[in-house]
C-alpha cells in the first residue's frame, strides 16, 4: 500500500502526460514560453482570479509574496504555530519576525481571536494556512485585517481546489500562494508553486522578483532570486489540472467512507460552508505510539503532520518558552492516514479494520 498512490495517477493520465513531456523536449523550450503561459492562464481561470504566476516551489511563492509586499527587518508577520516550517521560514528569510499563534482544533487553522490578540504596531501581514485542505472564513479574516492596514496572505499549499461558500482557495486574500509538491492535490513531478492576486502592480513586481529582479535583459531593478517554474512541470501540471475536479470528488467519497467507519479516533471536522480537498486525511488519536505500532505490524503506511510545533523548533529557539496549547496538543495526537483519489477499496478497508480493535 502507498501512503499516496502517485504511480496509479500517472498511469491513468500516462498518454497525455508523456505526449506533453515529449512536446517540450522536442521544442527545447525549458524555461518560460507558451506552455507556461497556457498553464498560468488555466490556473487563473480555475481559481477565478486575474493573475496566476508560476514559480519554483510553495516556499518561494511565500517568499516572493512577502518581498512584493515590502515586508522586511523590524516587521512582524503572524503565522500559525501548527504548520509546515515553510510558512514561518519565508518570514525569517525576508528578515521579519514570525509571531506564532494558536490554532483551533476544529479545522487546525488559525484561531482568529488569537490573531487579534497578537497584533501589534509592527504587524504587517498574517499568513493563514488552509490546513489539510480546508479553508477558514478568509473573507471574515480579510475584513478584520483590512481595517487595521494588515495584509492577509493565504498559504494554500494544501488546499488548491478547495472552497469556502463556493469561493476557491487562493481567490480571497490580496495575495495567495500554493505548492505543487508531488503529493499535493495538484502535484508536479518535482517542485513547483504559484502565486495569485488581482492587483496588476503586485503581479508585475512578483514576475520581476522571481527572475533575478530583471525588468529587461541584464537590467535589474530589484535584488531578486531565480524562482521560475520550469516548462516541463507546467506542461505536466496542465494535464493534471484537467482532472483535478473529478479527483476532488473522488476524495469526497473516500473521506466519507473513512468518516462513517473509523472508530476510536477524532475524524476531521469540515465546516458546512467549506469543501476540503483532503490534502491529508488527518485524525486525532489518544495513544499514538500504540497505534503506530499496530500500523507498522500491519505494514500500513502513515505520516505525522506535524510532530513538532514551530515554536519548539531549534531554529526558532527564541520562541521555545511559549506555551501554545492547541498546537502542542495537535502535534502530540495527530495522525495522517493513507489517502489519495487512487486509494483502493481493499486498502481503505485495511486501515479501517485496524481501528476497530
Amino acid at each position: 500500500m502507498n501512503f499516496i498512490n502517485l504511480n496509479a495517477q500517472y498511469l491513468a493520465y500516462k498518454d497525455e502526460i508523456d505526449a506533453e513531456i515529449q512536446n517540450v523536449l522536442q521544442n527545447s523550450s525549458f524555461i518560460g514560453g507558451l506552455k507556461l503561459n497556457e498553464f498560468e492562464k488555466n490556473l487563473a481561470h480555475f481559481v477565478g482570479i486575474k493573475h496566476a504566476i508560476g514559480c519554483s516551489s510553495g516556499t518561494s511563492a511565500l517568499y516572493l509574496a512577502l518581498r512584493a509586499l515590502d515586508i522586511k527587518e523590524g516587521d512582524e508577520v503572524i503565522v500559525p504555530d501548527f504548520t509546515f516550517i515553510a510558512t514561518a521560514e519565508a518570514v525569517a528569510l525576508v528578515g521579519a519576525k514570525p509571531i506564532f499563534v494558536d490554532i483551533n482544533l476544529n479545522n487546525y487553522n488559525l484561531d482568529f481571536k488569537a490573531v487579534e490578540q497578537a497584533i501589534t504596531s509592527k504587524t504587517k501581514a498574517v499568513i493563514a494556512v488552509s490546513m489539510f485542505g480546508q479553508m477558514s472564513d478568509l473573507k471574515k479574516l480579510n475584513e478584520m485585517l483590512k481595517n487595521k492596514n494588515i495584509t492577509l496572505i493565504e498559504d494554500g499549499a494544501q488546499s488548491f481546489g478547495a472552497s469556502f461558500k463556493r469561493e476557491k482557495s487562493c481567490s480571497i486574500a490580496p495575495i495567495s500562494c500554493t505548492s505543487f509538491f508531488p503529493s499535493k492535490p495538484l502535484g508536479a513531478y518535482g517542485d513547483g508553486g504559484a502565486i495569485f492576486c488581482h492587483d496588476d502592480a503586485l503581479a508585475q513586481k512578483i514576475r520581476i522578483l522571481l527572475n533575478h529582479g530583471q525588468t529587461e535583459r541584464y537590467k535589474h531593478e530589484f535584488i531578486g532570486i531565480n524562482a521560475r517554474l520550469d516548462t516541463l512541470q507546467a506542461a505536466i501540471l496542465n494535464v493534471k489540472l484537467k482532472f483535478l475536479e473529478q479527483e476532488i470528488e473522488k476524495r469526497q467519497i473516500l473521506a466519507k467512507i473513512y468518516n462513517e467507519n473509523l472508530k476510536n479516533c477524532v475524524i476531521p471536522k469540515i465546516n458546512n460552508d467549506a469543501k476540503s480537498v483532503y490534502a491529508q486525511y488527518s485524525i486525532l488519536v489518544e495513544n499514538r505510539t500504540r497505534i503506530l505500532q499496530k500500523f507498522e505490524k500491519a505494514n500500513i503506511p502513515y505520516a505525522i503532520h506535524y510532530p513538532t510545533p514551530l515554536h519548539k523548533q531549534p531554529c526558532f529557539k527564541e520562541a521555545n518558552h511559549l506555551e501554545i496549547k492547541n498546537s502542542s496538543y495537535a502535534s502530540e495526537h495527530i495522525l495522517s492516514l493513507p489517502f489519495s483519489a487512487f486509494l483502493e477499496e481493499r486498502e481503505q478497508e485495511q486501515v479501517i479494520d485496524l481501528f476497530k480493535d
